[in-house]
């Protein structure tokens, strides 16, 4: 922990538990601080430590007690117009914003990263050359490395309460087809390559057919995956139906060229863009 986050931690906590202390203007500036570290990435709520992801809910606590201390205002950037209680975001110093691609104040996004006409809500974190493609959406708090590609119409699912709740977490160099929905915390490592209309959230079930006999993952999909959507048969008292779930088909190969080895990917294993 850092000399930033030791400071403010326990003041926020503090807040949490007993809201009366907003009133407290040393609180208050200790929310407004911590937002403007999410905001600059000083700060994350996530943090990978030693291969595994560390949550830091008391910084899902000052979003939440963000939105306690602002009123609702009009807001205004250039034609367009809103209503909310965050101040409207400009574009990051190195980061490319096409209208009207939005990053929301208390989100951090990395130079070099491209935000289309997409969104990136508070408390989220974008490394640096990804591509959040058009009308795709990185929810609160979720965590999206760096080179990623997140084509058009994803959804990236975010979480605020409860504060410990893991976020969903995109490691470095992953590829996410279009309309592809990830939620509820799940973490696809890194240049791991999900198909167009994969849908995982904690309970989907991710079956890897690559071998003599499936292996059952959940809430997790392994380093350089190629994932695509799957059905399997599950009986009720009613008859036998298809359900949902997602099949881990093959394995991305290890490059120095990511670009290449993706293109090449896709066209080894059939995997929609």
């Amino acid at each position: 922990m850092n000399d930033l986050a030791q400071r403010l931690q326990g003041p926020i906590e503090a807040a949490f538990t007993d809201r009366t202390r907003l009133r407290e203007p040393a609180i208050r500036d200790a929310v407004l601080e911590a937002i403007d570290a999410l905001d600059q990435g000083l700060l994350r709520v996530a943090t990978p430590e030693d291969g595994a992801w560390t949550v830091h809910p008391w910084l899902k606590q000052a979003i939440l007690l963000y939105f306690a201390l602002c009123p609702m205002e009009r807001w205004d950037a250039g034609p367009l117009h809103f209503h909310d209680k965050i101040p409207v975001k400009k574009p990051p110093e190195g980061v490319r914003v096409v209208p009207p691609g939005t990053v929301r104040k208390g989100a951090y996004v990395s130079p070099g990263a491209i935000i289309m006409p997409g969104y990136v809500n508070i408390g989220a974190w974008v490394g640096p050359g990804t591509m959040v493609d058009t009308w795709a959406t990185v929810g609160s708090c979720a965590q999206v490395g760096k080179d990623v590609h997140l084509s058009g119409g994803v959804g990236i699912g975010g979480v605020l309460e409860p504060p410990g709740a893991r976020p969903v977490i995109i490691e470095d160099g992953v590829f996410v087809g279009s309309r592809a929905i990830v939620v509820e915390g799940v973490v696809v490592e890194e240049e791991a390559v999900l198909g167009a209309g994969v849908v995982l959230t904690a309970s989907t079930v991710i079956v890897d057919v690559t071998g003599s006999e499936p292996v059952e993952h959940r809430g997790r999909v392994p380093a350089r995956s190629v994932v695509v959507p799957g059905m399997r048969p599950k009986r009720f008292p009613a008859g036998e139906y298809l359900l949902p779930c997602a099949l881990i088909i093959g394995r991305r190969t290890e490059s120095t060229n990511r670009k290449t080895s993706l293109e090449q990917c896709l066209r080894d294993f059939g995997v929609s863009g």
